[in-house]
Formats: C-alpha cells, structure tokens, sequence
C-alpha cells in the first residue's frame, strides 16, 4: 500500500446525465482557431492548417450552476462556449475512421480565458498557460453519453445577461470531432478520463462580476455559471 506524505486531493469529476455515476478526469485538451469566424475576428488566416492545442488543469472544471470568482491579473476576462468530447477509450495514433469509438459522451464547456494575458503572450511567443489554465478555467455540463447518439451538428450559443453573444452551429468547426481525436492522439496518447474542447465560434466578449451566463448546445444540458467577486 502506497504511503503519501499528505492525503492526495480528490480526483476531479464530472457529472452524466441520467446517471449517479461520475466521469473521472484525466486530462483537459483545448483545441484554438476552430471555427472561421473566430479565427476572422481574432485577426487570423482562416487557411486550414493543423489544429492548435493547448491544456488546462483536470481541476479546472466548474460544476454547472457553480458561482466562479472573478480571476486574479486579468481586466478582461472573456467567455468562449465549446462542444467538449469526453474520452471513454484512450489509444495512440488513433485513425480517424475509428475515432467515434473512442468518445464516451459529449457535454457544453466554457473555456473562459484571460484575454489580455492571451494577448501579451502571442505578442512575447511566449505559452498560453496562465491566460487558459488558471483555476476555475472551465465550466462543464453533465456528460450525455454517446449512446443517445454523436453530435456532428446542432445550434451552439451563449447568453450573457439575457443579451445573445454568441451563436454557430456544431457543423461549422473546421476540424471535425474524428479529425481532432485522430490529430490529438498522434501527439498524446489519449486516456479515458480525457476532456477535448473543440473550440469557440464568433462572438467572444468580456464577463464582468455579477454576470450571468448561459450557453449551450442542442442535445445537451444548458450551462448556468456567474461570475463573482475579485478573488
């Protein structure tokens, strides 16, 4: 039996729907520039090229209906709705023929990011850590699970205060759900555990505290998170 030197924290968890089961998490992959209208808005070349990848903590996550805290060094704080694919059968260079056999479900995340942190980091070439894997970085639905089906279309938006901020539809990422796993895993072996954030369409804005947010996907729970004090 292995001893600690101090109690391990608890492993991270996120709920499925219908179920009283918990989905452990392994790993938190992000996919960047994945749908044209954000990448056109942010000032880049829509040309497809390889997706960009990067990572948050597997603590990261933030239960639906959950209040998050205002984050530390940021005054703009932006909202980024995502279609997350959970990981249900991991493997290396995964084809993306069979790559649909490996996802266990799907759930609505938002990968909140520190924009002005994100900025001075592409300005510098220097890692996107500190403006995506801070604490409390993404909130999560439930997970549907993938026996109620695939989801490869379906209307993705979010609300801020009643106002529509963003709005696309699953379809129009570049790299599809296979193509993104099939990619992925040629980088990282995938473990079931692991969380994948596709990407967010157009419309990305500032949080500000005391706003409410609300965003989804079709098929999937809508995801109900606000935004707190300054930690």
């Amino acid at each position: 039996m292995t001893e600690f030197a101090f109690p391990p924290p608890p492993t991270p968890s996120a709920g499925i729907s219908g179920s009283d089961q918990r989905f452990p998490i392994h790993r938190i992959y992000c996919v960047g520039r994945n749908y044209a209208d954000h990448v056109r808005e942010m000032g880049g070349d829509t040309e497809r090229e390889l997706p960009v990848f990067f990572t948050k903590p597997a603590d990261a996550v933030v239960e639906n209906g959950a209040t998050i805290a205002y984050p530390t060094r940021t005054s703009n704080l932006h909202h980024e709705i995502e279609l997350v694919i959970a990981i249900g059968l991991g493997g290396r260079n995964i084809s993306k023929d069979k790559a649909l056999e490996h996802v266990f479900g799907y759930a609505a995340g938002n990968d909140l990011t520190r924009r002005d942190l994100q900025h001075a980091a592409k300005q510098r070439g220097q890692p996107w850590d500190s403006s995506k894997a801070f604490d409390s970085s993404a909130p999560l639905t439930a997970i549907r699970p993938v026996a109620r089906g695939h989801l490869t279309k379906g209307k993705i938006w979010l609300v801020v205060n009643g106002q529509l901020r963003q709005e696309s539809d699953v379809s129009e990422m570049i790299w599809t759900t296979p193509e993104v796993i099939a990619e992925l895993s040629t980088l990282f072996e995938l473990k079931a555990g692991d969380l994948i954030f596709t990407g967010t369409p157009a419309g990305v804005g500032v949080l500000k505290p005391g706003d409410r947010i609300e965003g989804g996907i079709d098929g999937l729970d809508i995801l109900h998170n606000s935004i707190g004090a300054n930690r």
